[in-house]
């Protein structure tokens, strides 16, 4: 699908997209094409801009994940938009697709996550270890099929792969994230966790704002697929 097609929000400071499973959000040892290349040049044609393009990224997702991610087109708004995020100031939903049904309906789950960077994963605690960081996020479940469920994730906090990390902890695998328990990867080796929504004051207009990101139209997301329509 082309970037165009993909952008859910514009305006002079702010550009969001919803981000395709395999896309980098910004650059790695990979080397691969960026997410943000692929921004600036949809910039720099659509308004014929000279010269370089200014794109800043106040937050990011995991390459395995889709959804709403957000862009800074100005310094002034990257500033703000980074505090922001810092600060707690944006409210973050993620829609996950898990293999089992979880044990309650609703739940609020506190650890203590420790990553280790040579292996890029991280584990979660009950209690806490030695250089841990507090980790928090509730979930939901809305809604079921037969063999999957669907769980809303709001976080508390922003650690390194927490939701994937804090729902094995519970027994939950979100489908196809290998890794973090999954039994089978997705045919477009991706996960099946969306980023969904995000809610902020605009940086420079001071307006509340919200970012929708429909869900993906491969796997198994066609499934709950009524939940856009019932937007």
């Amino acid at each position: 699908m082309n970037l165009s097609s993909r952008i859910i929000y514009e305006d002079n400071h702010l550009i969001a997209i919803n981000k395709e499973v395999g896309e980098l959000s910004q650059g790695d040892k990979t080397g691969d094409i960026t997410l943000i290349d692929d921004v600036k040049a949809y910039l720099k044609e659509k308004y014929n801009k000279p010269g370089n393009v200014y794109l800043g990224l106040p937050h990011r997702l995991d390459r395995p994940t889709s959804g709403a991610i957000l862009f800074a087109k100005t310094d002034k708004a990257l500033s703000r938009l980074s505090d922001a995020f810092r600060k707690g100031e944006v409210d973050k939903t993620y829609y996950a697709i898990v293999t089992s049904e979880p044990r309650c309906e609703e739940e609020r789950l506190i650890h203590y996550i420790v990553r280790n960077e040579s292996k890029n994963i991280s584990v979660s605690y009950e209690r806490e270890v030695k250089g841990s960081q507090k980790a928090i996020l509730s979930y939901k479940l809305i809604a079921k099929s037969d063999r999957y469920f669907l769980l809303e994730i709001k976080l508390e906090t922003g650690r390194h792969h927490q939701i994937r990390s804090q729902l094995k902890a519970i027994g939950l695998y979100i489908k196809g994230d290998l890794k973090y328990g999954a039994e089978r990867s997705n045919r477009d080796g991706g996960i099946c966790l969306h980023s969904r929504e995000i809610d902020l004051v605009h940086p420079v207009k001071k307006e509340p704002l919200k970012i929708i990101a429909p869900l993906p139209e491969s796997d198994i997301w066609p499934l709950f697929s009524k939940l856009d329509k019932d937007l």
